[in-house]
């Protein structure tokens, strides 16, 4: 178990470029399957969640291989319908092959998937849209079977805007006969990202970033080169490292509007933020202002996955402030990390409250969860004295090299083994 130790007390300032994004890496990876020709990946992050996904590509049969920073995937190859056990309960993302495999081998036998315990995150919204398409579904021994020899296109009304179910659904529906619909389709970033994938691939997908998309089953086969968008939520936790430390952080490479609710709460604690068309400059107040009430949901509403650095930047806010988690039942893990360095909040359900204190103190934590673990470095980057960050892999599942990037801006920062 690796450690990342931080001392704090430091102010932040630089630039950063902002890395490829996991999370519409992951999807695209995926839709990799449903490819008639070679692909070229620029700007892939080379993070565990990914290496894991890579593998469980090359399991399958497909072509992997890392050329410098570019990915080439080449699936013409595959044959084989079975996940491995050990990596599909080793990333929560495997559960996205389930729509390209049926599209490419009209079956698939999975696990289970794992990743971080932030909650229960159930598949059946999954599982209604394959069912939609013509798939039927078994559940076996804690592994799911499909058989899809009859993908149809059909009208899909999901109960809630999952981002993974819409993904899913849309890489099953593309290899469908006819034309299918997706009502009450999540609208994050990467859906988009991923519609442009897929129709660089032949594929025909219109509508995402609305709340319908509509997909024709079928394709005209094309060679394709695609570069994985910026990582918004990497790059709302360096500028809340801004925030937290007083300093003056500029994020290149990214367009603002997909961090709008993160800059507007940025602003709401006393940030200065200047928005230019590739960038965002925070530069964070002596001590930042309390947040009246933070409520995470789905785009373009503030996004979960930065609900656990906005708590640590409650900590030393001055008042107080309350979190309303909306989208995972089990997301408050780092408030009893923080605790120890100081922190205090009540937890209650889904709703926390935290009193912002002047100081916090370093000493040992434990991360875990992805978000939960940038949640404590940044706590550290603030805190007097030495903070130890251990169980820092679950922060690489996410965010590639956390370390050399804070060190460029000014932290006295390192990881251990």
């Amino acid at each position: 178990m690796s450690r990342i130790v931080v001392t704090g007390g430091l102010p932040l300032c630089g630039e950063l470029n902002a890395p490829g994004a996991k999370n519409a890496a992951l999807p695209i990876l995926a839709a990799c399957l449903l490819a008639h020709h070679p692909v070229r990946l620029l700007g892939c992050p080379k993070l565990t969640d990914v290496a894991n996904m890579v593998e469980l590509l090359r399991t399958l049969g497909c072509s992997v291989n890392w050329d410098g920073d570019v990915l080439n995937i080449d699936s013409r190859s595959a044959q084989c319908h079975e996940m491995p056990e050990h990596l599909s309960k080793a990333l929560r993302s495997s559960i996205f092959l389930l729509g390209p495999m049926i599209g490419k081998f009209k079956r698939a036998v999975a696990n289970f998937p794992g990743g971080c315990d932030i909650g229960v995150r159930p598949i059946d919204l999954h599982i209604a849209a394959l069912n939609a398409l013509g798939v039927s579904i078994e559940e076996s021994h804690g592994s799911i079977i499909c058989e899809g020899s009859n993908l149809k296109g059909a009208a899909i009304h999901l109960d809630y805007p999952s981002v993974g179910a819409t993904e899913n659904a849309i890489m099953a529906a593309v290899a469908a006969k006819g034309e299918t619909t997706i009502q009450n389709a999540a609208r994050e970033p990467e859906i988009v990202h991923l519609q442009e994938f897929l129709c660089k691939l032949g594929y025909t997908v219109n509508g995402a970033g609305s709340s319908t998309i509509y997909i024709k089953g079928g394709c005209i086969p094309k060679a394709a080169e695609h570069h994985i968008m910026a990582d918004r939520i990497v790059a709302g936790t360096y500028l809340c490292a801004a925030a937290i430390t007083a300093g003056d952080i500029t994020m290149r490479g990214i367009v603002p509007e997909q961090l709008g609710s993160i800059v507007g709460k940025l602003k709401e604690c006393g940030c200065e933020v200047i928005t230019e068309v590739e960038s965002i400059r925070a530069k964070g107040p002596k001590r930042p202002r309390e947040l009246k009430r933070v409520e995470t949901m789905p785009y373009p509403g503030f996004p979960t996955d930065m609900q656990a650095q906005i708590f640590a930047l409650c900590t030393i806010a001055d008042g107080t402030s309350m979190i309303v988690e909306n989208v995972f039942e089990n997301r408050f893990r780092h408030a009893s990390e923080l605790a120890r360095m100081g922190a205090e909040s009540c937890i209650n359900g889904r709703i926390a409250v935290i009193r912002g204190v002047k100081t916090l103190t370093g000493t040992r934590v434990d991360a875990k969860d992805l978000r939960g673990g940038a949640a404590l470095v940044l706590a550290g980057l603030r805190a007097e004295g030495e903070t130890e960050v251990c169980g820092a892999e679950h922060i690489s599942r996410g965010y590639e090299a956390i370390e050399t990037a804070l060190s460029s801006l000014g932290a006295k920062i390192r990881r251990e083994p």
